[in-house]
């Protein structure tokens, strides 16, 4: 696929001991639709971050692209920061993962500054796809509000509507957006073009043991390690199945029609009270962001998974 008719994006990654972030990179890197401009890390430890990445791309045979550290304390630095550290990943032995020890790469720079260069270098042509809490991306718009109107979209995985017919079952609060809540509310008050996938909607489609063994199957060193990411993970939470939130939203950079949609205005809140992170939508057919309501579960798990494990 020629260079020009790629869609060109920066990944913003929180990438860690869950399968999700790994998963949603390595179906960028199976792509060829889709060009990674470079990767910003945020949130907590942002070295350790671009580790995994780095490891990832190496376990997959891919040249490297630039790795930006963004920031690692939320936008207002006014709440705890959960750290994240190798430790995470290993297990009772004390064995890291397959994405652990990997050598630090060079830091390409400030996050914020690439990802305010790259947008106004290109009006039109960068869709961020962020897949952790919004704290890069908020900065970048304060920084430069202009790329606002320049940006080609903003696919984020975040927030809950609970206007699904699951929404009874879901905790009100979603990890990206409860990570740092006044930046979300600067995202998603900005008046950027926005598409959410929030857990009520990437809660439908989970992977099992048998979707890791598809992977080990495969024979490639890079899904190895996403196996035994996801089988680590399944371990530390006790379950036979796990959602794939972020991949979902890589997978809307791929086919937005997998997902059904409605334009919403989207308040967050963040009092500090128990419930601060929500994602409040409301129907608006003017508002910039779409909010998804429903997914084809089925097509998307046989996109990633066909893709992972397409024969080279």
């Amino acid at each position: 696929m020629k260079d020009e008719i790629k869609r060109r994006i920066i990944i913003d990654t929180d990438i860690g001991g869950d399968p999700d972030d790994a998963t949603a990179i390595a179906l960028t890197l199976a792509s060829p639709e889709l060009a990674i401009e470079g990767i910003t890390t945020v949130y907590s430890d942002v070295d350790y971050h671009a580790r995994r990445v780095a490891r990832l791309f190496e376990l997959a045979g891919a040249p490297p692209v630039p790795i930006y550290n963004g920031l690692s304390e939320t936008l207002l630095r006014n709440r705890n920061v959960s750290w994240t550290s190798d430790a995470d990943t290993q297990d009772e032995e004390g064995e890291g993962d397959a994405l652990d020890g990997g050598p630090q790469p060079a830091d390409a720079g400030s996050a914020v500054s690439f990802i305010v260069g790259s947008i106004m270098a290109s009006p039109g042509e960068i869709t961020l796809v962020c897949i952790g809490p919004l704290t890069n991306i908020a900065a970048a718009i304060i920084v430069e509000p202009r790329i606002i109107d320049r940006v080609k979209q903003i696919i984020l995985m975040g927030g809950v509507t609970r206007l699904g017919d699951n929404g009874a079952e879901l905790y009100p609060v979603e990890h990206n957006i409860k990570c740092d809540p006044e930046a979300a509310s600067v995202v998603f008050g900005s008046g950027a073009p926005i598409v959410m996938v929030g857990l009520d909607v990437t809660s439908k489609a989970r992977i099992t043991r048998e979707h890791c063994r598809r992977l080990i199957a495969s024979g490639k060193p890079v899904n190895a390690a996403l196996a035994d990411v996801m089988e680590r993970w399944l371990v530390r939470i006790g379950e036979d199945s796990t959602p794939m939130h972020d991949p979902m939203a890589m997978a809307l950079a791929i086919d937005g029609t997998l997902a059904t949609t409605r334009r919403m205005n989207v308040r967050i809140d963040y009092d500090h009270r128990e419930g601060t992170g929500q994602t409040v939508a409301v129907s608006d057919p003017r508002s910039p962001v779409e909010v998804c309501l429903d997914v084809e579960a089925d097509r998307f798990l046989n996109l990633l998974f066909d893709r992972l494990c397409k024969e080279e």
